[in-house]
């Protein structure tokens, strides 16, 4: 963890609990603001946030926006043309990063990073792979429990 400078998130399953609704205009989603506030702990201490997601929507883009999240790739069910370019982007390789993904898009980024992270209701293949398994469920406070986790142990910490 002590190399970790980035946090690179999905969106749907990870900062959502996974259902839409539509307001008669868009699609919306629940996000956790207990999430939020890890994720703003986390910039304020030094550390990137990017989201990569295969979804392009408003609510989505409002929501990272309002966050102050550095890297926003959207709109691609392969992932990894965004990945390689966020590491262009931002200088931070790989091995310097932790992802939080749950779907069999993020099983390449999940392989390829520092520390891969996953939901408790994350598919199969994906817990296959990942090597930690939060204790809450993706929208509902498992990517608090990530940056608390980093904010304690990373490259940043003091502790």
């Amino acid at each position: 963890m002590k190399n970790i400078k980035m946090l690179v998130l999905d969106v749907d399953g990870v900062l959502t609990d996974t259902r839409v609704w539509f307001d008669g205009n868009e699609w919306r989603r629940f996000f956790s603001i207990r999430d939020g506030v890890g994720i703003k702990r986390l910039i304020d201490a030094g550390y990137k946030i990017a989201v990569i997601t295969g979804t392009k929507a408003e609510d989505i883009r409002t929501r990272v926006k309002a966050l102050g999240i550095q890297y926003f790739y959207e709109g691609a069910l392969d992932k990894e043309p965004s990945f390689l370019r966020l590491q262009q982007d931002s200088g931070i390789k790989p091995d310097e990063m932790a992802y939080v993904g749950d779907d069999i898009f993020d099983v390449p980024l999940l392989q390829s990073v520092a520390f891969g992270a996953t939901v408790p209701e994350a598919v199969d293949e994906v817990l296959e792979v990942a090597e930690y398994v939060t204790r809450r469920p993706g929208g509902c406070g498992a990517v608090r429990e990530v940056c608390d986790y980093i904010y304690k142990y990373g490259a940043f910490s003091s502790r």
